[in-house]
């Protein structure tokens, strides 16, 4: 039996995912300057963490990602929430998310109704490419699994050097996940991690969990062959092509200059779709808490990913909906 991921791709050469969310929120205004980062907003601007959503599906993603990258029971205890508090935000992230979806949804049908009767004028002006979707193939939730590191909100996420085995990320994760799947999302995006022992602990969560939700598992990069820990990109792709809970495989929250050597290096190892989602290409100082140099072009650089072989693109920091509906300009043309 083929898994959404694998339907959706029988039928489109690309999947469109939507683009940051954190970076997107302080484009509005709302800080993420706490250890819950985006997070953070589930609780304080229900409102504003739809609407972001709601604005990459009018962008044209045909996958969301919910604001749980850095929500856990624990970090919203240290908060003052207690447990079923904290775990009630959690399922709530992935239902903000669906919400979105359903305006979305009950904004297309009513364009496809204006369609309609402005074709048989001879005129339709007003609709939107992204707003002209079938009945049948609305846009998939994917729930976002962060990594340990985002947890402990101390960089680690990026080095990979945590100071705990396998079992006790396997324990991190598994009723986390199984909270996020309470929340009934499509998908789950296990991402930014940065050691292969970490997407070794998630696959055990879930077998442990019995979850049965097609993941995907990208990882954070530090260069063109190798993921942030300096584990070899291809001895990733190479584990995660033997799990059948891995419905995808690439890279996010890295340079785009490295993207293609990674596709290329992870499509010799396994023939699974490949998802990627890459930085802005702006670098990030962690001193100060800044961004510095210059986006790049990002819907050109999208198609250099799909000609390398990249099935699902979308953007991770700096990216907004407008390099999203870059993406899926050429992309749905």
């Amino acid at each position: 039996m083929l898994n959404i991921i694998e339907e959706r791709l029988a039928v489109s050469n690309i999947l469109v995912l939507d683009g940051a969310f954190a970076t997107e929120l302080e484009a509005r205004g709302f800080s993420v300057n706490d250890a819950l980062w985006s997070a953070k907003a589930i609780f304080e601007r229900p409102d504003l963490v739809r609407d972001v959503h709601l604005d990459y599906l009018r962008a044209g993603a045909d996958i969301v990602t919910s604001a749980s990258y850095q929500a856990t029971v624990e970090g919203f205890v240290k908060k003052g929430f207690t447990e079923e508090q904290a775990a009630a935000l959690i399922v709530r992230s992935v239902e903000l998310a669906r919400e979105a979806r359903d305006i979305y949804c009950l904004e297309s049908l009513a364009d496809e109704y204006h369609a309609h009767e402005e074709f048989t004028r001879g005129s339709c002006e007003r609709c939107a490419p992204a707003q002209r979707r079938s009945l049948g193939e609305e846009p998939l939730v994917a729930a976002s699994v962060g990594p340990y590191g985002a947890y402990l909100a101390d960089g680690s996420e990026y080095r990979g050097d945590y100071d705990v085995d396998e079992d006790a990320l396997t324990a991190f994760h598994a009723d986390r996940l199984a909270l996020l799947a309470e929340g009934q999302p499509d998908l789950l995006a296990c991402e930014t991690l940065p050691c292969l022992p970490e997407a070794r602990a998630i696959v055990r969560a879930l077998r442990e969990k019995k979850i049965h939700i097609p993941a995907w598992f990208s990882f954070s990069c530090r260069d063109g062959a190798h993921i942030s820990d300096g584990t070899p990109i291809a001895d990733c792709a190479r584990f995660l092509a033997g799990v059948p809970e891995a419905a995808a495989i690439g890279v996010n929250c890295t340079a785009p200059q490295y993207i293609e050597d990674l596709i290329r290096a992870i499509r010799r190892e396994t023939d699974k779709p490949v998802v990627v989602y890459p930085n802005s290409g702006e670098d990030y100082s962690a001193s100060d808490k800044s961004w510095h140099g210059t986006a790049e072009d990002f819907a050109a650089g999208a198609r250099r990913w799909r000609d390398a072989g990249a099935r699902i693109i979308g953007g991770c920091c700096r990216t907004s909906p407008r390099d999203i509906a870059g993406i899926a300009a050429w992309a749905k043309a």
